[in-house]
C-alpha cells in the first residue's frame, strides 16, 4: 500500500513524535538547570551559614556540594537533578533544595514545574481570542486604563484610557488584527516611547522577563512565545542579559510611575486579574490614588482618549512594535 504523503505513515509519525519528545526533554533539563544555578549564583556561603575561608572559587555563589550538603542529599544526586537526569525527584528534595536557595513561593512553583513536567505530545496551540463580554466590560470602564494580555503579553483588547496611556502612537483598533496587534514586551525593549514612559524602566524591563519566564515553563509548546522569545534575545541585549538571570514573577500588582508625553508625571497602580474561563489571559487596571495629582491626570487622559488626534504628541509616531513580524 502506498503511503498518502499527505499523512506521515505510522513508523515516521512515531520517529518525529520521538524526536518532538527527546527536544521538549532537552529543553526543560536546560531550563531547570539554568534557574538552579542562577540561584545558586546568588548566594554567598556565609548566607547559608558556611565558613568562607577564602579560597578561590571559579563561579560565584555557593559550589553544588555545598547546597547538596545542606540539603541532606548527595552532591551526586544534586548534580543529576541540576543536569535534569533525575526525573523523579521527591517533593521533600525539591522543598530542602528550595529552602537552601531561599526561593520565594513563586520560585518554589517555577521549581516544581520545571522538575516535574514530562514531555508530552505537541498541543495545538490556538490563536488567543478575547470573549466579547470582556471586551464589553474593559469598553465600560471609562474613567480608569484597563486592557486584557495574553500569555505572550499580546494586548488583546484596550480601553481608549489604556490606549492612550500605554501606546497612543499606535492605532486605537490594532489590537483587534494579528498583523497589528501590539506585544508589551516587544514594546518595552524594542520601543523608544514606551522605554520614556517608565520612570523606572529598568524595573520594568525585568518584570517583563519574569512574566515570560512563566509562560514559558506554563506554555513549553507554545512556538510563538518561542520565537517571541528568541526575537527579543537577538534584537536586544538587555533583554538577552535579563533573561540569562532567570528571573520569576507573576506580576499580580504593582505601582509604578510613568512620564506621559502629554499629561506628565503619574503614579498609578495597577491589579493584574486572571480570567479563569480564558486560560493565561489577564485583566489589567490602572488606577491613581483619589484626590491625589495623578487622579487629577487620569482625568486630563481621559479627555485626551476622547480626543484621538491628542494621544501622542505629532511628529512622534514610530513605526508599530507588534506580534506580527
Amino acid at each position: 500500500m502506498t503511503a498518502d504523503p499527505g499523512h506521515p505513515a505510522p513508523d515516521r509519525y512515531r520517529q518525529t513524535t520521538s524526536r518532538h519528545h527527546d527536544t521538549e526533554a532537552m529543553n526543560r533539563q536546560s531550563e531547570l538547570g539554568e534557574f538552579l544555578r542562577s540561584r545558586r549564583a546568588r548566594l554567598r556561603p556565609e548566607d547559608v551559614g558556611l565558613i568562607d575561608y577564602g579560597d578561590r572559587r571559579r563561579v560565584p555563589g555557593l559550589r553544588r556540594e555545598e547546597l547538596a550538603r545542606l540539603a541532606g542529599v548527595s552532591a551526586g544526586y544534586y548534580t543529576r537533578l541540576e543536569q535534569g537526569q533525575s526525573t523523579n525527584a521527591s517533593d521533600a528534595v525539591l522543598d530542602a533544595v528550595a529552602r537552601v536557595l531561599r526561593l520565594n513561593d513563586e520560585e518554589w512553583v517555577h521549581l516544581q514545574s520545571l522538575a516535574r513536567q514530562r514531555p508530552k505530545a505537541r498541543r495545538h496551540v490556538r490563536a488567543e481570542q478575547i470573549r466579547p463580554s470582556v471586551r464589553q466590560m474593559i469598553d465600560s470602564f471609562t474613567g480608569v486604563p484597563a486592557l486584557v494580555i495574553g500569555r505572550r503579553a499580546d494586548v488583546l483588547a484596550w480601553n481608549r484610557m489604556a490606549h492612550a496611556l500605554l501606546a497612543g502612537h499606535l492605532e486605537l483598533d490594532a489590537p483587534t488584527r494579528p498583523s497589528t496587534q501590539p506585544n508589551l514586551a516587544r514594546l518595552a525593549f524594542l520601543d523608544p516611547h514606551t522605554r520614556e514612559l517608565y520612570v523606572d524602566w529598568k524595573r520594568k524591563a525585568r518584570d517583563v522577563v519574569a512574566f515570560l519566564r512563566v509562560s514559558a515553563a506554563r506554555w513549553p509548546d507554545d512556538p510563538r512565545l518561542t520565537e517571541l522569545i528568541g526575537e527579543l534575545s537577538v534584537h536586544s541585549t538587555e533583554f538577552a542579559g535579563l533573561w540569562s538571570t532567570h528571573p520569576v514573577r507573576e506580576c499580580s500588582h504593582n505601582t509604578r510611575d510613568y512620564q506621559h508625553p502629554i499629561v506628565g508625571a503619574l503614579t498609578l497602580n495597577d491589579e493584574l486579574l486572571h480570567l479563569p474561563d480564558d486560560q493565561g489571559q489577564r485583566l489589567v487596571v490602572l488606577n491613581a490614588e483619589p484626590g491625589s495629582p495623578s487622579a487629577a491626570g487620569l482625568a486630563l487622559l481621559a479627555d485626551v482618549a476622547a480626543t484621538p488626534s491628542r494621544s501622542h504628541p505629532t511628529g512622534t509616531t514610530p513605526r508599530p512594535v507588534n506580534s506580527a513580524r
